[in-house]
C-alpha cells in the first residue's frame, strides 16, 4: 500500500500535542477526516516496549495507555485505515521501530539493530515530547479546514460515504441524505450513534477495498479470535491468533495472494465457534506458528476444522465473520457507483 506522510520529521508532532488536565493517560485525539490507527513505543535505558493498533475514528479520542506516562521516553506512529480509497497517509518521524501490520505487542532488549519475526518491519516513528508531564494528549490534523473534532466527525463521515459509493451534496443536509440511505441499505436503526455508523461504514469500505492480502473483518457485536492455514506445496501452516474488535478488521497477510484457498478458523471465546470446516487442521491455545497438520494430540495441540475460503485469482481477499458464521463474499463492482 503507498503511504504518503503527512508530517515532516523535523516537526516531531511538536505542533500536535496539547497538555490534557483529566486523569493521568496517554490520549490520542483525531482530528482528520480518516479513520486512523495508531501505534506507540515506550522505552526505558533497558528496554522498549511497543503495541498497536488503537482505533480512533474522526472526532474521537482513544487512551492506548491508562495511568501516569512514567518511561523516559515515548514514540507514536498513526496510519490511515485500509478501508479508504486512494493512496494512504501515515504520522510519523525518524525514529525506525518494529511494527506488523496486524495488532502487536512486543518487549525487545535495548539496544536493538534488526527487527525480529518474518512479520515485522521498520515504522518512522515520531517522538512524543510530553515536557515530563504524566497526562498527555496528541491530535492528528489533517488541515486547517479542518478545525475542530466535530468538523472532524462530518468530514470522516463525508469521507466514508464517498469510500462505498455514496456522493453526498455538500454540507449537512446532502450528508444526512446518504446516511438515512446507507442506514436503511444496511438496515440500521434510524438513532444509530456514531459509533455504529463509523463502524459500519468502514466495514462496508473494506468489502469494497479489499487491500492485497487477507483481511478478516469481524461483523459482530464481540471480539473475534482468528487462525488461518495455508498450505505450501505439500506442507501446511498454520497461524494464530488474531484478536479482532467488534466491527474491525484485521490484516493477517500483507503480501498479494498467490493460492487458490485460505483455509479460516473464527471463534467467541470461550470455544464457541463462528467459522469451522473440514480442514482438520492443529492449533494452539496461545499464539502460535504450526508447520503440518498431523499428530496434533501428540504435539501438545489441539485439531480442529477450518473452513474454505476461495481466493483464487485474487491479490486481496476480506473474509466477513457474522453471528451466524462466514459471510458470503460482497460484490465490489457498486464501488462507485450508486448504491440502490
Amino acid at each position: 500500500m503507498r503511504v504518503r506522510f503527512s508530517i515532516l520529521a523535523a516537526m516531531a508532532f511538536g505542533a500536535l500535542l496539547a497538555p490534557e488536565p483529566a486523569a493521568a493517560a496517554l490520549h490520542l485525539c483525531n482530528q482528520t477526516s480518516y479513520v486512523l490507527y495508531t501505534a506507540i513505543g515506550a522505552a526505558t535505558k533497558a528496554e522498549l516496549d511497543t503495541q498497536g493498533w488503537t482505533r480512533v475514528v474522526p472526532g474521537d479520542c482513544a487512551t492506548p495507555i491508562e495511568g501516569p506516562l512514567t518511561a523516559p521516553a515515548y514514540f507514536i506512529y498513526a496510519r490511515t485505515s485500509q478501508a479508504h480509497a486512494g493512496e494512504g497517509r501515515a504520522w510519523g518521524g525518524k525514529v525506525q521501530i518494529c511494527a506488523k501490520e496486524t495488532n502487536f505487542s512486543q518487549r525487545i532488549p535495548l539496544p536493538t539493530h534488526a527487527c525480529k519475526g518474518d512479520d515485522f518491519f521498520p515504522l518512522p516513528f515520531a517522538v512524543l515530547d510530553r515536557h515530563g508531564l504524566k497526562t498527555w494528549r496528541t491530535t492528528f490534523t489533517e488541515s486547517k479546514a479542518i478545525d475542530s473534532r466535530s468538523a472532524a466527525r462530518d468530514a470522516g463521515l463525508d469521507r466514508l460515504l464517498r469510500d462505498v459509493g455514496y456522493h453526498p451534496a455538500p454540507g449537512k443536509p446532502g450528508r444526512e441524505a446518504a446516511l438515512r440511505a446507507f442506514r436503511e441499505r444496511m438496515k440500521l436503526p434510524s438513532d444509530a450513534t456514531d459509533t455504529d455508523l463509523f463502524d459500519a461504514l468502514e466495514t462496508e469500505a473494506m468489502k469494497a477495498a479489499a487491500p492485497a492480502g487477507y483481511s478478516v473483518c469481524n461483523d459482530t457485536d464481540s471480539p473475534v479470535w482468528a487462525a488461518m492455514g495455508l498450505q505450501k506445496d505439500k506442507t501446511f501452516v498454520t497461524r494464530g491468533w488474531w484478536q479482532i474488535p467488534a466491527g474491525a478488521c484485521a490484516r493477517t497477510m500483507t503480501e498479494p495472494l498467490k493460492t487458490d484457498r485460505v483455509y479460516l478458523l473464527a471463534e467467541h471465546k470461550p470455544k464457541r465457534l463462528l467459522v469451522t470446516g473440514p480442514t482438520k487442521l492443529c492449533v494452539a491455545d496461545i499464539e502460535f506458528e504450526v508447520t503440518g497438520r498431523g499428530r496434533c494430540t501428540e504435539r501438545g495441540l489441539t485439531e480442529v476444522g477450518f473452513a474454505v475460503t476461495d481466493t483464487k485469482g485474487r491479490s486481496g481477499y476480506v473474509a466477513h465473520v457474522g453471528d451466524d458464521g462466514l459471510l458470503p463474499p460482497a460484490p465490489s463492482a457498486h464501488k462507485g457507483s450508486s448504491p440502490k
